[in-house]
């Protein structure tokens, strides 16, 4: 019998290391600020939970979360079951085909964030292919002065980008099935929904939990697309909890935002231990690791 040896863990204190520099050191000096009233680098003052008892009292930041809360229930609900759908559509394309698909929907994730929002925007222009289409149906979109059309795009926009995160995950899991089990399911002459639901969703269920906790974060941070599309607006309309951020570091006020930034922290976090603990339970009611 080989002795314990506990080198993998020497193995992770570069990681480690970066981890503290990169994450931890940062999150603790924006948890000091939190507490004070800073003016200038010799002029900081104790205030100590004022500013998160001023957030939380707020309606305005209530109606931001409600806001930021809907936006990611409909990302998600949009694009983790459009994903699935296409990537079961590209299994009936053939392995050729598919990998063409599949880099073409991946193209959008290597697009940089602060180009996505001005490529629709131009798009969108009277003159631009999308603006000349939406003539030519006789439609109107008026994303500046209408709040559910600047949901709609926004929302469009998101799905475009990270669609093929979903799509490319989702075929990956169908693609390790054996067809034996198609087989098996064929003989006991299985419908199309019962092979989908005891055979494929099996094996997509681990990549779709990783998908659904990253789009769940990022969905609810989403800031750059909502800021060049209509900056929030209209009448606050797409104000969420990363722009009221983004506003309080405009204007310097960095107690405000450090305490504005822990809130959103804490908020996220406890998202995702909620998600970690349903995976969990998912996990022992199928009867696999707990």
């Amino acid at each position: 019998m080989k002795p314990h040896s506990n080198a993998a863990w020497a193995l992770m204190l570069p990681a480690a290391a970066v981890m503290v520099f990169v994450a931890v050191l940062p999150l603790l000096a924006v948890l000091n600020y939190s507490f004070h009233d800073i003016f200038s680098l010799d002029k900081v003052f104790w205030v100590g939970t004022d500013w998160y008892e001023m957030i939380v009292a707020t309606p305005r930041f209530w109606a931001s979360l409600g806001r930021s809360t809907l936006f990611s229930t409909l990302a998600i609900s949009v694009q983790i079951p459009l994903g699935i759908a296409i990537a079961l559509m590209l299994r009936k394309v053939g392995p050729r085909g598919a990998s063409l698909m599949l880099m073409c929907l991946a193209i959008p994730l290597v697009v940089p964030t602060n180009m996505i929002a001005g490529l629709w925007l131009a798009l969108l222009r009277p003159e631009g292919l999308g603006g000349q289409a939406l003539s030519a149906l006789h439609l109107t979109l008026d994303y500046k002065f209408t709040a559910l059309h600047t949901w709609a795009l926004i929302l469009i926009v998101d799905t475009w980008h990270w669609l093929g995160l979903v799509v490319v995950l989702a075929y990956a899991g169908l693609s390790s099935i054996q067809p034996a089990y198609y087989q098996a399911a064929a003989v006991d002459s299985a419908t199309r929904w019962a092979v989908f639901r005891w055979i494929e969703l099996p094996q997509i269920s681990g990549a779709l939990w990783i998908v659904l906790l990253l789009r769940l974060v990022d969905s609810f941070m989403i800031y750059t697309e909502v800021m060049a599309i209509n900056a929030g607006g209209p009448n606050d309309a797409t104000t969420f909890l990363s722009l009221e951020l983004g506003e309080d570091i405009k204007a310097y006020s960095y107690g405000t935002s450090a305490a504005r930034a822990m809130v959103d922290f804490i908020f996220v976090l406890t998202l995702v231990w909620v998600f970690v603990k349903l995976r969990q339970s998912g996990e022992q009611t199928q009867g696999g690791p707990p």
